[in-house]
Protein backbone atom coordinates (compact mmCIF):
# COMPACT_ATOMS: atom_id res chain seq x y z
CA UNK A 1 0.00 0.00 0.00
CA UNK A 2 1.22 3.30 -1.02
CA UNK A 3 2.53 5.96 1.58
CA UNK A 4 1.70 9.49 1.81
CA UNK A 5 -0.99 9.30 -0.05
CA UNK A 6 -2.04 12.55 -2.05
CA UNK A 7 -5.21 14.54 -1.63
CA UNK A 8 -6.41 13.92 -4.72
CA UNK A 9 -6.09 10.24 -5.06
CA UNK A 10 -8.52 9.69 -1.82
CA UNK A 11 -11.47 7.58 -3.28
CA UNK A 12 -14.60 7.86 -3.19
CA UNK A 13 -17.68 6.18 -4.65
CA UNK A 14 -20.20 7.53 -7.29
CA UNK A 15 -21.94 9.40 -5.21
CA UNK A 16 -19.20 12.32 -4.29
CA UNK A 17 -18.67 15.29 -6.03
CA UNK A 18 -15.11 16.49 -6.07
CA UNK A 19 -14.41 20.60 -5.70
CA UNK A 20 -10.93 21.94 -6.54
CA UNK A 21 -9.63 23.43 -2.96
CA UNK A 22 -8.84 26.69 -4.24
CA UNK A 23 -11.19 28.18 -2.88
CA UNK A 24 -11.10 27.36 0.58
CA UNK A 25 -6.97 27.59 0.41
CA UNK A 26 -7.18 31.07 -0.82
CA UNK A 27 -9.80 32.44 2.04
CA UNK A 28 -6.72 32.71 4.64
CA UNK A 29 -4.53 34.53 2.32
CA UNK A 30 -7.19 37.85 1.86
CA UNK A 31 -6.63 41.02 3.31
CA UNK A 32 -9.04 43.05 4.80
CA UNK A 33 -10.26 44.72 1.08
CA UNK A 34 -13.58 44.52 -0.40
CA UNK A 35 -12.18 44.68 -3.91
CA UNK A 36 -9.47 42.42 -3.27
CA UNK A 37 -11.75 39.96 -1.98
CA UNK A 38 -14.25 40.61 -4.92
CA UNK A 39 -11.90 40.00 -7.53
CA UNK A 40 -10.65 37.16 -6.51
CA UNK A 41 -13.45 35.34 -6.31
CA UNK A 42 -14.64 36.39 -9.52
CA UNK A 43 -11.47 34.47 -11.03
CA UNK A 44 -13.22 31.68 -9.29
CA UNK A 45 -16.50 32.06 -10.13
CA UNK A 46 -16.21 29.61 -13.14
CA UNK A 47 -15.22 27.06 -11.20
CA UNK A 48 -17.35 27.40 -8.28
CA UNK A 49 -20.08 27.14 -10.49
CA UNK A 50 -18.45 23.84 -12.19
CA UNK A 51 -18.09 22.78 -8.96
CA UNK A 52 -21.39 22.99 -7.56
CA UNK A 53 -23.48 22.13 -11.11
CA UNK A 54 -25.75 19.44 -10.28
CA UNK A 55 -25.85 19.63 -6.03
CA UNK A 56 -28.02 20.89 -3.31
CA UNK A 57 -25.59 24.02 -3.83
CA UNK A 58 -26.18 24.74 -7.50
CA UNK A 59 -29.54 27.23 -5.92
CA UNK A 60 -26.62 29.25 -3.94
CA UNK A 61 -24.55 29.78 -6.70
CA UNK A 62 -27.82 31.14 -8.32
CA UNK A 63 -29.04 33.07 -5.75
CA UNK A 64 -25.69 34.76 -4.74
CA UNK A 65 -23.25 34.06 -7.36
CA UNK A 66 -19.38 33.43 -6.93
CA UNK A 67 -19.13 35.07 -3.28
CA UNK A 68 -22.26 32.52 -2.14
CA UNK A 69 -19.62 30.90 0.11
CA UNK A 70 -18.83 34.04 2.03
CA UNK A 71 -22.28 34.25 3.27
CA UNK A 72 -22.68 30.93 4.09
CA UNK A 73 -19.24 30.79 6.14
CA UNK A 74 -19.71 34.38 7.75
CA UNK A 75 -23.38 34.07 8.80
CA UNK A 76 -24.05 31.94 11.72
CA UNK A 77 -26.17 29.02 11.29
CA UNK A 78 -29.52 31.05 11.88
CA UNK A 79 -33.68 28.91 11.94
CA UNK A 80 -35.24 31.72 11.09
CA UNK A 81 -32.76 33.44 8.01
CA UNK A 82 -33.93 32.14 4.29
CA UNK A 83 -32.50 29.36 3.09
CA UNK A 84 -31.54 28.22 6.58
CA UNK A 85 -32.15 24.25 6.23
CA UNK A 86 -29.93 24.34 2.83
CA UNK A 87 -27.02 26.05 4.92
CA UNK A 88 -27.92 23.93 7.97
CA UNK A 89 -27.69 20.73 5.47
CA UNK A 90 -24.10 22.22 3.79
CA UNK A 91 -22.36 22.57 7.43
CA UNK A 92 -23.95 18.92 8.05
CA UNK A 93 -22.55 17.11 4.85
CA UNK A 94 -19.35 19.41 5.10
CA UNK A 95 -18.96 17.60 8.98
CA UNK A 96 -19.58 14.27 7.05
CA UNK A 97 -16.73 14.45 4.59
CA UNK A 98 -14.38 16.05 7.64
CA UNK A 99 -15.19 13.04 9.18
CA UNK A 100 -14.18 10.90 6.52
CA UNK A 101 -10.97 12.62 5.72
CA UNK A 102 -10.29 12.73 10.03
CA UNK A 103 -10.41 8.57 9.26
CA UNK A 104 -7.91 8.93 6.69
CA UNK A 105 -6.02 10.89 8.16
CA UNK A 106 -5.45 8.74 11.30
CA UNK A 107 -5.08 5.90 9.61
CA UNK A 108 -2.53 7.52 7.10
CA UNK A 109 -1.15 8.12 10.20
CA UNK A 110 -0.82 4.76 11.44
CA UNK A 111 0.60 3.45 8.10
CA UNK A 112 2.86 6.15 6.86
CA UNK A 113 5.15 5.78 10.08
CA UNK A 114 6.18 2.42 10.76
CA UNK A 115 8.82 3.38 13.04
CA UNK A 116 7.21 5.40 15.09
CA UNK A 117 6.28 4.18 19.12
CA UNK A 118 3.82 1.68 19.40
CA UNK A 119 1.74 3.48 21.99
CA UNK A 120 1.51 5.70 18.92
CA UNK A 121 0.09 3.46 16.65
CA UNK A 122 -2.34 2.33 18.98
CA UNK A 123 -3.48 6.22 19.66
CA UNK A 124 -3.54 6.38 15.64
CA UNK A 125 -5.81 3.01 15.71
CA UNK A 126 -8.26 4.19 17.95
CA UNK A 127 -8.59 7.78 16.86
CA UNK A 128 -9.64 5.78 13.70
CA UNK A 129 -11.95 3.28 15.46
CA UNK A 130 -13.18 6.59 16.39
CA UNK A 131 -13.82 8.33 13.66
CA UNK A 132 -15.32 5.68 11.92
CA UNK A 133 -17.89 5.98 14.08
CA UNK A 134 -18.27 9.64 13.99
CA UNK A 135 -18.86 9.08 10.12
CA UNK A 136 -21.97 6.71 10.33
CA UNK A 137 -22.91 9.48 12.96
CA UNK A 138 -23.12 12.16 10.74
CA UNK A 139 -24.46 10.40 7.56
CA UNK A 140 -27.85 9.35 9.99
CA UNK A 141 -27.68 13.13 11.28
CA UNK A 142 -27.72 14.38 7.71
CA UNK A 143 -30.31 11.82 7.12
CA UNK A 144 -32.27 12.93 10.16
CA UNK A 145 -32.69 16.68 8.63
CA UNK A 146 -33.81 15.45 5.05
CA UNK A 147 -30.04 15.23 3.27
CA UNK A 148 -27.92 12.35 1.73
CA UNK A 149 -24.42 11.82 0.76
CA UNK A 150 -23.16 13.96 -1.91
CA UNK A 151 -25.78 16.28 -1.87
CA UNK A 152 -23.11 19.32 -2.05
CA UNK A 153 -19.53 18.91 -3.20
CA UNK A 154 -16.29 17.44 -1.02
CA UNK A 155 -13.58 19.79 -1.06
CA UNK A 156 -10.49 17.05 0.47
CA UNK A 157 -8.81 21.12 1.74
CA UNK A 158 -8.64 19.57 5.01
CA UNK A 159 -6.73 16.62 4.15
CA UNK A 160 -4.43 18.50 1.90
CA UNK A 161 -3.60 21.04 4.77
CA UNK A 162 -3.16 18.92 7.77
CA UNK A 163 -1.58 15.63 6.25
CA UNK A 164 2.10 16.27 6.63
CA UNK A 165 4.68 13.81 5.76
CA UNK A 166 6.77 14.12 9.10
CA UNK A 167 5.05 12.32 12.48
CA UNK A 168 4.96 15.57 14.82
CA UNK A 169 3.44 17.82 12.22
CA UNK A 170 1.06 15.39 11.29
CA UNK A 171 -0.90 15.12 14.57
CA UNK A 172 0.11 18.76 14.92
CA UNK A 173 -2.49 19.59 11.49
CA UNK A 174 -4.54 16.04 12.19
CA UNK A 175 -5.10 16.15 15.93
CA UNK A 176 -4.48 19.70 16.96
CA UNK A 177 -5.25 21.93 13.57
CA UNK A 178 -8.22 19.68 12.28
CA UNK A 179 -9.59 18.16 15.65
CA UNK A 180 -9.43 21.31 17.42
CA UNK A 181 -11.78 23.01 15.31
CA UNK A 182 -13.74 20.08 15.29
CA UNK A 183 -14.21 20.96 18.87
CA UNK A 184 -15.11 24.90 17.43
CA UNK A 185 -17.70 23.36 14.85
CA UNK A 186 -19.25 20.32 17.57
CA UNK A 187 -19.86 23.03 20.11
CA UNK A 188 -21.76 25.75 17.54
CA UNK A 189 -23.98 22.73 16.52
CA UNK A 190 -25.15 21.77 20.33
CA UNK A 191 -25.82 25.50 20.93
CA UNK A 192 -27.69 25.60 17.54
CA UNK A 193 -29.52 21.94 18.42
CA UNK A 194 -30.18 23.45 21.75
CA UNK A 195 -32.03 26.78 20.21
CA UNK A 196 -33.78 24.53 17.58
CA UNK A 197 -35.27 21.86 20.28
CA UNK A 198 -33.25 19.11 18.48
CA UNK A 199 -31.93 16.67 21.68
CA UNK A 200 -31.08 13.80 18.66
CA UNK A 201 -28.52 16.32 17.17
CA UNK A 202 -27.58 17.59 20.36
CA UNK A 203 -26.88 14.05 21.67
CA UNK A 204 -25.06 12.89 18.61
CA UNK A 205 -22.77 16.03 18.35
CA UNK A 206 -21.99 15.86 21.91
CA UNK A 207 -21.30 12.35 21.89
CA UNK A 208 -18.85 13.07 19.62
CA UNK A 209 -17.23 16.02 21.21
CA UNK A 210 -16.21 13.62 23.89
CA UNK A 211 -14.01 11.94 21.61
CA UNK A 212 -12.81 14.80 19.74
CA UNK A 213 -11.22 15.90 23.38
CA UNK A 214 -9.38 12.91 23.68
CA UNK A 215 -7.78 13.34 20.07
CA UNK A 216 -6.69 16.62 20.40
CA UNK A 217 -5.03 15.27 23.98
CA UNK A 218 -3.16 12.34 21.51
CA UNK A 219 -1.72 15.27 19.51
CA UNK A 220 -0.48 17.62 22.29
CA UNK A 221 1.25 14.44 24.01
CA UNK A 222 3.17 13.48 20.98
CA UNK A 223 3.81 16.52 19.90
CA UNK A 224 5.98 16.92 22.98
CA UNK A 225 7.09 13.53 23.10
CA UNK A 226 8.00 13.95 18.68
CA UNK A 227 10.21 16.86 19.91
CA UNK A 228 10.94 16.67 23.38
CA UNK A 229 14.87 17.84 23.84
CA UNK A 230 14.76 19.22 20.30
CA UNK A 231 13.45 22.91 20.76
CA UNK A 232 13.99 23.87 16.82
CA UNK A 233 11.73 20.49 15.57
CA UNK A 234 9.43 22.13 18.27
CA UNK A 235 9.62 25.70 16.97
CA UNK A 236 9.03 24.24 13.43
CA UNK A 237 6.32 22.17 14.64
CA UNK A 238 4.51 25.20 16.16
CA UNK A 239 4.87 27.20 12.91
CA UNK A 240 3.21 24.31 11.13
CA UNK A 241 0.23 24.24 13.24
CA UNK A 242 0.11 28.26 13.08
CA UNK A 243 -0.40 27.52 9.62
CA UNK A 244 -3.00 24.85 9.24
CA UNK A 245 -4.83 26.85 11.87
CA UNK A 246 -4.58 30.11 10.03
CA UNK A 247 -5.86 28.00 7.12
CA UNK A 248 -8.93 26.62 8.92
CA UNK A 249 -10.00 30.00 10.30
CA UNK A 250 -11.49 30.64 6.99
CA UNK A 251 -10.66 34.48 6.82
CA UNK A 252 -11.73 34.63 10.42
CA UNK A 253 -15.52 32.84 10.40
CA UNK A 254 -13.72 30.44 12.69
CA UNK A 255 -12.20 33.27 15.57
CA UNK A 256 -12.47 34.78 18.83
CA UNK A 257 -14.24 37.94 17.42
CA UNK A 258 -17.66 38.80 18.53
CA UNK A 259 -18.92 38.40 15.10
CA UNK A 260 -17.38 34.94 14.24
CA UNK A 261 -19.80 32.60 12.75
CA UNK A 262 -17.84 29.32 14.78
CA UNK A 263 -16.68 30.73 17.80
CA UNK A 264 -13.37 29.43 19.36
CA UNK A 265 -15.01 26.88 22.10
CA UNK A 266 -12.12 28.00 24.58
CA UNK A 267 -13.63 25.98 27.38
CA UNK A 268 -13.09 22.67 25.43
CA UNK A 269 -9.60 23.77 24.12
CA UNK A 270 -8.54 24.02 27.42
CA UNK A 271 -10.14 20.61 28.39
CA UNK A 272 -8.05 18.87 25.49
CA UNK A 273 -4.81 20.28 26.55
CA UNK A 274 -4.29 23.41 25.06
CA UNK A 275 -2.62 26.25 27.10
CA UNK A 276 -4.04 29.81 27.92
CA UNK A 277 -0.97 31.03 25.79
CA UNK A 278 -1.88 28.45 22.50
CA UNK A 279 -5.38 30.24 23.05
CA UNK A 280 -4.41 33.50 22.88
CA UNK A 281 -2.22 33.03 19.73
CA UNK A 282 -4.85 30.98 18.12
CA UNK A 283 -6.95 34.04 19.08
CA UNK A 284 -4.95 36.59 17.55
CA UNK A 285 -4.40 34.46 14.27
CA UNK A 286 -7.69 33.47 13.26
CA UNK A 287 -8.74 36.91 13.85
CA UNK A 288 -6.22 38.82 11.45
CA UNK A 289 -8.44 37.85 8.09
CA UNK A 290 -10.89 40.12 6.48
CA UNK A 291 -13.62 41.47 8.70
CA UNK A 292 -17.11 40.45 8.54
CA UNK A 293 -18.01 43.86 7.14
CA UNK A 294 -15.82 43.85 4.33
CA UNK A 295 -16.46 39.95 3.54
CA UNK A 296 -20.57 41.13 3.50
CA UNK A 297 -19.97 44.36 1.22
CA UNK A 298 -17.57 42.22 -1.37
CA UNK A 299 -20.54 39.58 -1.16
CA UNK A 300 -23.05 41.98 -1.66
CA UNK A 301 -21.07 43.00 -5.09
CA UNK A 302 -20.61 39.21 -5.83
CA UNK A 303 -24.32 39.16 -6.03
CA UNK A 304 -24.86 42.17 -7.75
CA UNK A 305 -22.75 41.78 -10.33
CA UNK A 306 -23.63 38.10 -10.59
CA UNK A 307 -27.82 38.59 -11.23
CA UNK A 308 -26.84 41.72 -13.23
CA UNK A 309 -25.13 39.30 -15.57
CA UNK A 310 -27.68 36.99 -15.47
CA UNK A 311 -30.21 39.45 -16.77
CA UNK A 312 -28.12 40.61 -19.39
CA UNK A 313 -27.77 37.06 -20.75
CA UNK A 314 -31.56 36.38 -20.15
CA UNK A 315 -32.03 39.63 -22.06
CA UNK A 316 -29.40 38.96 -25.08
CA UNK A 317 -31.45 35.09 -25.19
CA UNK A 318 -34.51 36.76 -25.59
CA UNK A 319 -33.72 39.15 -28.40
CA UNK A 320 -31.83 36.43 -30.14
CA UNK A 321 -35.16 34.44 -30.14
CA UNK A 322 -37.51 37.69 -31.23
CA UNK A 323 -34.68 38.35 -34.25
Amino acid sequence: MKRFLHHDELARDSRFVRQDNAQSTVLATLPDDVDTIVNTFEQFSEMIEGSVKGTAAEPLFESYGPGFALTILNEPIDPDVPASLTRLLLRMHGIFVGEIQALEGAARSLWDFPDAPWDFKMNMARQAWDEARHVQIFEKLLNHLGGEVGMFPESTFLFECACSEEPAMRVAGVNRGLEGLACDVFRDMIKYAEKTGDERMRQAVDYVLADELTHVRFGSEWVREFTKDDPEHRKRVNEYRRTVDKQFSFGGARSDREDAAIPIAWDDRLEAGFTEEELKDLAELSSSGPTKKTLVEAARILRERHLAKREAAANGSASEAQS
